[in-house]
C-alpha cells in the first residue's frame, strides 16, 4: 500500500555537555514515540563539555537515537573530532567552510519516504568570516535536489536577520530552515511562503539554571572583567529540551512546525 503520510522529522537544539546528553536518553525514545518521528536531527557542537565534540559523545548521542549530527563554529574545538567527521558521514560540519578542511557540509539519510537531505551552513555576522552561506547554499541545494526534494538546512548564526533573510532566500527551493547557534529557543515558527518551515532558533538540550548551558557565575564574570575564562556546564538541576516537529508533505514541500519544550529535574533513570 502506498504511504502518503507526511515525513515527520525532530530537530533538536544544541546539545549542551553531559546534562544534554543525560537528558537526550531519557526523554528521546518518549519523544519519537508520541510524535511518530521519521528521523532525528540534531546539532552536537557542544556535546563534549559544552564545547566542541569527541568520537565518544557523538556515538553516545548517535545512540541515544540522533541520526545525524550538524555542528557550527565549535566543531573542530576537540582534535578528537577531526579523525571522527572523516570516519562518519552523518557527522558533518559547515558547507562554507574551506573545501580543505575536513568532514562534509552535507548528507542523505534514508527514510521510508526516500531519500533526506541535510545541510549544514555558518553564518558570518558577529561570527568567524566564512565562505558567503548564500551562494553556497545555491550552489549545494541545486545538487541536492538532483537526489531528493527533501532538503533540511541548519543555518548555525548569530544574527536573526542573517537567518530570515537565508531562509527567504531559499524559500521553495528547500524544506526547511533551521536556526541553531544562540541556545535560545525563539517564537517564531512558521512557513515561509511557499511551502518552506522556519523556526529562527530551535534553542537547546542542557541545563536550565544557566547562561546559554554554562555555569552563570563564569559568563557574568567574563562580562564584568572582560578576561578569558574557562567555562563550565552546571551538573545539577534542572534541564530544559528544546526541539522542532518538522512535518513534510509530497515533493519535499513543509507541511506544519511545531516547537517543542520540556523541562526535566535529575535523576534522569
Amino acid at each position: 500500500m502506498l504511504d502518503n503520510s507526511p515525513l515527520k522529522i525532530l530537530f533538536l537544539g544544541d546539545i549542551v555537555g553531559s546534562p544534554g546528553r543525560k537528558v537526550l536518553k531519557k526523554t528521546l525514545p518518549e519523544l519519537i514515540k508520541l510524535y511518530e518521528v521519521d528521523l532525528v536531527l540534531a546539532n552536537g557542537e557542544n556535546i563534549a563539555g559544552g564545547v566542541g565534540l569527541t568520537e565518544a559523545t557523538a556515538k553516545e548521542v548517535f545512540e541515544a537515537g540522533v541520526h545525524l549530527l550538524t555542528t557550527g563554529n565549535h566543531v573542530f574545538d576537540k582534535k578528537d573530532s577531526l579523525n571522527y567527521l572523516h570516519q562518519n558521514p552523518f557527522l558533518i560540519r559547515p558547507q562554507n567552510y574551506p573545501p580543505s578542511v575536513p568532514g562534509n557540509g552535507y548528507a542523505f539519510i534514508e527514510t521510508r519516504k526516500g531519500k533526506v537531505g541535510v545541510l549544514n551552513l555558518q553564518g558570518r555576522v558577529f561570527m568567524p568570516c566564512l565562505d558567503c552561506p548564500f551562494r553556497v547554499a545555491e550552489e549545494v541545494v541545486t545538487l541536492m535536489r538532483k537526489e531528493t526534494s527533501i532538503i533540511v538546512v541548519d543555518f548555525h548564526a548569530e544574527a536573526t536577520s542573517e537567518k530570515q533573510a537565508l531562509a527567504n532566500y531559499l524559500s521553495g527551493k528547500v524544506s526547511a530552515v533551521v536556526g541553531t547557534h544562540t541556545h535560545v529557543q525563539t517564537a517564531d515558527e512558521r512557513i515561509i511562503p511557499p511551502d518552506t518551515l522556519f523556526i529562527t532558533d530551535v534553542g537547546m538540550v542542557g541545563s536550565l539554571d544557566s547562561i546559554i548551558g554554562v555555569n552563570k557565575k563564569e559568563v557574568i564574570n567574563r562580562f564584568i572583567t572582560q578576561m578569558p575564562n574557562k567555562f563550565e556546564v552546571p551538573e545539577k538541576g534542572p534541564v530544559v529540551i528544546e526541539a522542532v516537529l518538522l512535518v513534510i508533505g509530497e515533493e519535499g514541500k513543509g507541511v506544519r512546525i511545531e516547537r517543542i519544550r520540556q523541562i526535566l529535574t535529575p535523576p534522569f533513570v
